[in-house]
């Protein structure tokens, strides 16, 4: 069985890999009740071929978030496992996803359609460095799965139903709109 990884290339699935990955994420939960192994037995059941790594994602998530009435970690794993994989296909940078936002081109109008104020576009553009350093990306890890998927589902902003920012980011944007050119304020 094949899995198509982000980068296009087609790879044989590995129980060892989808484990270690799993196992990874499963720092300061309960050894007791949750196993990365028991996890992934469930992952591989549900594969198919030409599956892609972020559906694969997806369904270990999934299959987590389903674990959770056995135990509450498997919610903190299943939410670790989805901002991972947002992770994956997001920016690294506060600033160029809120770039991205901003020059955003309607399809239907071709007309620039930004998504956030130019207000807020103009403080994050002159002072993109200070804001991007200030983001700690570990902190996404912290969310519950409901948490997760409610922000994913109704807050974090999209572009063509693409999810194009973090949770950290989105956290940035709104204290930049708060507190505008207060810097130590919106940080």
């Amino acid at each position: 069985m094949l899995v198509l990884k982000r980068d296009g290339r087609r790879e044989t699935v590995k129980f060892d890999k989808i484990t270690a990955r799993i196992e990874k994420l499963c720092y300061g939960l309960d050894p007791h009740f949750v196993n990365p192994v028991e996890v992934a037995m469930k992952v591989i059941n549900g594969l198919y071929d030409g599956v892609s790594t972020q559906e694969l994602d997806n369904l270990a998530a999934e299959i987590a978030a389903s674990m959770t009435t056995k135990h509450p970690d498997f919610a903190k794993l299943a939410a670790r496992i989805a901002v991972s994989n947002l992770h994956k296909t997001t920016s690294k940078s506060f600033s160029n996803s809120m770039k991205r936002l901003y020059q955003y081109v309607d399809p239907k109008t071709g007309q620039n359609a930004p998504l956030i104020s130019k207000d807020t576009w103009k403080v994050i553009k002159e002072n993109a460095a200070e804001l991007d350093q200030a983001i700690i990306y570990d902190r996404d890890f912290s969310y519950d799965y409901f948490g997760f998927k409610t922000l994913e589902r109704s807050y974090l902003m999209k572009i063509d139903q693409k999810v194009v920012e973090r949770p950290q980011h989105m956290l940035m944007r709104v204290a930049v709109g708060i507190h505008g050119n207060d810097i130590p304020a919106a940080i």
